[in-house]
């Protein structure tokens, strides 16, 4: 049933409406003319701007928030199932729905509705996708996971005709969308406090594959293991890309990197040359996430042209190898790497950047993650020259009391016998780094946590 629909304009409640996503489907649905009412435990920058559209906001969560005339109640995947406003809505019968099952019943609104998908490069190329569409003179909408300056933020309301929109498999949420055509970066291990194990996560890809209707297309990363096999049953066709595999249907050739790692390449079709393309972003990850991205744009009719402007125009998101400044000639960057193979990439990338000592400032996210990839995180810290280590971000979960960042320094020292240091504090940490950083030292802030903060503080002092 869908609950969501625009001829039909009711009145929605949003029950954690702060957060950047929710924020940006209240937008949308006001726009399209929906009476929208939400709130969260506290105001922020983006209750700020909704209150300023005219939509009302309260804070905190309590039962009387929900108006008398509701018609439908969204929430977010950070409300618990005791709070106020879910379970008054329950009571009075108003039909509830998180936030997947809403994007799932808007892209049905939409003529082609476009899922970035992936483990790793999802924000990447979901904002090369956008800029690509943008720069053809279509008028998408778009939702990112990240804050692209080009739309002025995470999120961009366009006509019907096209959706660009980030999808994530945590719990299954993808599942629940509607998409027309699909790119898939990678599957990885990843999210196995819900998955459990690789099989149940490529399982969920597969599902969501299957969404997809006959006449729509589908573009994988030829390396993704037996993807033909986990694809077969596939109604549309499917398109795939690789990085240096020249058997793929498209692929990079003639790959280049200037001083600051950032690529340049020909785009190849089976064989032949079809535009140069060249990276405003660093690293050999981004050409793979250039490639899928100018695939499904070349596939859906989008010139050329377009999709060399559009990647050429990419100059990254907030909190992807992002550049915060300059601190006594100590260079920093920000990246939201938590995942081993990010992590990997991130660092790959900053070897070939400007740098005399690369200091990597880590904060593990979660203690399910660093439990399951405790190896392979400290093999990708072991590409710095220093390491930096903090207290793991909980996120949602409780401490199992199994695993530390302690226990993490430890084995950097004695499995690769290199400099790490541990703080329980990012006051501690600032001061050292603050103390050892020497000019023409790279550090880089990384984690999906409030790592980040540590670089700002440094650049304010």
């Amino acid at each position: 049933m869908k609950y969501i629909d625009y001829s039909a304009p009711c009145r929605v409640h949003f029950i954690g409406i702060g957060g950047i996503s929710m924020s940006g489907f209240a937008k949308l649905l006001h726009n399209k003319g929906f009476i929208v009412s939400g709130s969260d435990s506290a105001r922020n920058e983006n209750t700020e701007v909704l209150e300023e559209m005219g939509i009302k906001c309260f804070y905190p969560n309590k039962a009387e928030n929900i108006p008398g005339e509701c018609k439908v109640v969204v929430y977010s995947a950070a409300v618990s199932k005791d709070n106020p406003e879910l379970k008054e809505a329950e009571r009075r019968g108003i039909p509830v729905i998180d936030r997947a099952e809403m994007v799932g019943d808007i892209m049905l609104h939409y003529n082609r509705s476009v899922s970035v998908a992936g483990t790793h490069g999802k924000t990447t190329t979901t904002s090369m996708m956008s800029l690509i569409f943008l720069e053809e003179g279509l008028d998408p909408t778009v939702s990112v996971g990240g804050v692209l300056d080009a739309i002025g933020g995470n999120f961009r309301d366009g006509d019907l005709g096209n959706m660009v929109i980030e999808s994530c498999e945590y719990t299954d949420s993808f599942l629940k969308f509607h998409p027309t055509h699909a790119l898939i970066t990678n599957i990885e291990a990843e999210h196995l406090d819900y998955f459990k194990n690789l099989e149940n996560e490529r399982e969920s890809f597969k599902k969501f594959a299957g969404l997809l209707p006959e006449n729509g297309l589908l573009v994988v990363e030829k390396s993704i293991p037996d993807y033909i096999t986990l694809f077969k049953d596939v109604k549309c066709p499917v398109i795939n890309y690789s990085l240096s595999d020249t058997t793929a249907d498209y692929y990079a050739a003639d790959v280049t990197y200037d001083e600051y790692d950032r690529g340049s390449f020909m785009l190849m079709h089976k064989g032949e040359p079809v535009i140069r393309l060249s990276l405003s972003v660093v690293g050999e990850h981004n050409v793979s996430n250039a490639t899928g991205a100018a695939a499904l744009a070349l596939e859906m009719g989008i010139s050329g042209e377009a999709v060399a402007k559009g990647i050429g125009k990419f100059t990254g998101t907030k909190r992807r190898f992002e550049k915060k400044g300059e601190f006594k000639g100590v260079t920093i960057i920000d990246d939201y790497a938590h995942h081993p193979t990010e992590m990997t990439a991130t660092l790959k990338a900053a070897a070939q950047y400007p740098h005399r000592k690369i200091w990597c400032t880590f904060q593990p996210h979660t203690y399910s993650r660093t439990i399951s990839f405790k190896d392979e995180i400290c093999e990708a810290l072991s590409l710095a020259d220093r390491v930096v280590l903090l207290d793991i971000y909980a996120a949602r979960e409780k401490d199992p009391g199994t695993i530390s960042s302690l226990m993490l320094t430890e084995e950097m020292k004695s499995r690769f016998g290199k400099e790490t240091y541990y703080f329980s504090s990012f006051s501690e940490a600032e001061k050292f780094l603050s103390d050892s950083c020497e000019p023409g030292d790279l550090l880089i802030t990384m984690g999906a946590g409030n790592v980040v903060k540590i670089g700002e503080d440094l650049l304010e002092h």
